[in-house]
């Protein structure tokens, strides 16, 4: 039978941390809730616990705090803390992973995202103590899966990997390979004695002990170069081009990713030097095995990282447009607004309509219709800069944010909007549909300006000037 990881929560908000424990109980884990971390030592001392989730921000003790005690103390060194706060991100992050924790989530968490980092620490905890029971006698070994676990992201693994490695069997040559059994060229994605090297195709009839590990699946172990039969077509090839190869000894161990062949660790030792033994094969097979846990963390991450971004995007993006829909309208709306007011900075909002859109549909048929928004919306796009929002506020209607913009760009902004329009040729390819737009300015700070509701109102009323004086035009 499996035996649940256990896992400590020490949070003093009773709400959050019934939901935190139903949530991981719901998925399979034994969970302890603590009202805030008095007692923490208590329950540390006489149980064994495989994770710990602490809030950083408590009443009575400071989580922080309590962090660096379980760091300080030898018996719970390696047990995953992850910290929890509502703390500005980067200043808890900070904070939390100077201390010795291994992760950050902020509050309010993400269901997927919490359970996808607890499954990660929790996985990397064990293989970390199995590394340390296998490999008591290598210390290298200890500081590099500790360097290892601290990143989040696969391509600092890899050159943690080569460097510590490197640096630990005293070789100048250690890289690793990504390809298949199958592939003809591999994609090198770091070498020790090339740290700015990164992503760089080679062919693999080059390298012959990568091939045969890559498709024997079996770690290769060439103790001396100039001999070994593996390589007598390369040496053909050496000696005809003239090159001297200093390769002594090389090693290539095959490892896996989501229980599919995923690459090589290469390890060479040149010609001065002592050759690669048996004892340098157990290191190096300890140190990638560890390391994949680690890998595999991180790439879990960044798929759900990447899966929430999309899901973000198809939240807040107008399906036909591609803009900003409404309701990211507001939240960002607000968020100017309030960067403005705290800053003193200025914010202007812009109300976008088309003139005579029914006419159009009408005349041309909805398709079309769709296909005049489509290009508005990127007509719009294209003038904004990088730090302005354009949304689609409801049917021809469109917004846009400029942020720290005076009047007078603001009026600029709009006059070239307006012939950008009046001069594009609409519509889909056929017969050209002429298009024109009407916009109502309204820019903050105002006395009539409260609130971003009141700054879409005031634009609003201008826009209703801009259409009743005869469209084509804007007003402020």
């Amino acid at each position: 039978m499996t035996i649940a990881p256990k896992i400590l929560v020490a949070d003093d908000d009773p709400v959050l941390s019934r939901t935190l424990s139903w949530i991981l109980q719901e998925n399979g884990y034994e969970v302890t809730a603590l009202a805030g971390g008095e007692r923490l030592f208590e329950h540390l001392v006489t149980d064994q616990y495989d994770l710990l989730l602490l809030d950083i921000m408590m009443p009575k003790v400071d989580g922080l705090q309590l962090l660096q005690r379980v760091r300080t103390d030898p018996r719970w060194k390696d047990l995953p803390v992850l910290m929890v706060s509502s703390m500005p991100p980067e200043e808890a992050t900070v904070r939390s992973l100077g201390l010795g924790a291994n992760d950050f989530i902020p509050k309010p968490f993400r269901v997927r995202e919490l359970l996808a980092r607890v499954k990660a620490h929790l996985r990397v905890g064990r293989e970390l103590n199995q590394a340390r029971a296998e490999a008591r006698s290598r210390t290298e070994m200890v500081e590099i899966l500790q360097e290892v676990t601290s990143t989040l992201k696969p391509d600092e693994i890899y050159q943690i990997l080569v460097r510590r490695v490197a640096t630990a069997l005293r070789i100048p040559r250690c890289s690793i390979l990504l390809a298949q059994p199958e592939d003809e060229r591999a994609t090198v994605v770091a070498a020790y004695e090339n740290p700015t090297l990164h992503d760089l195709t080679v062919d693999l009839a080059r390298y012959p002990e990568i091939r045969h590990a890559l498709t024997s699946g079996a770690v290769l172990l060439v103790q001396d170069v100039a001999s070994d039969p593996l390589y007598d077509e390369v040496r053909t090839d050496w000696q005809s081009r003239g090159h001297s190869v200093p390769t002594r000894s090389a090693l290539a161990i095959p490892f896996t990713l989501r229980e599919q062949q995923a690459g090589v660790f290469f390890l060479r030792t040149t010609t001065d030097e002592l050759p690669l033994g048996q004892q340098d094969v157990a290191f190096a097979e300890q140190v990638i095995r560890a390391a994949v846990a680690s890998l595999e963390r991180a790439y879990e991450l960044e798929t759900a990282v990447l899966g929430q971004e999309q899901m973000r995007h198809l939240a807040e993006t107008d399906p036909l447009t591609g803009c900003y829909n409404r309701r990211a309208l507001m939240e960002r709306l607000e968020q100017e607004m309030d960067r403005a007011a705290r800053y003193a900075t200025m914010l202007t909002g812009m109300m976008i309509d088309i003139d005579n859109f029914k006419q159009i549909n009408d005349t041309h048929g909805h398709l079309v219709g769709d296909r005049v928004l489509k290009q508005l919306a990127q007509l719009l796009r294209r003038e904004q800069r990088s730090v302005d929002i354009v949304a689609r506020y409801g049917g021809e209607e469109f917004v846009a944010l400029l942020p720290e913009t005076t009047s007078g760009e603001s009026r600029g902004f709009a006059e070239r909007i307006l012939k950008r329009v009046a001069d594009y040729d609409f519509g889909d390819g056929g017969a050209a549909v002429r298009v024109t737009i009407s916009i109502g300015v309204a820019s903050y700070p105002d006395e009539r300006v409260s609130d971003g509701q009141s700054l879409l109102k005031l634009a609003d009323g201008h826009l209703y000037r801009a259409k009743s004086e005869g469209r084509n035009r804007f007003r402020d």
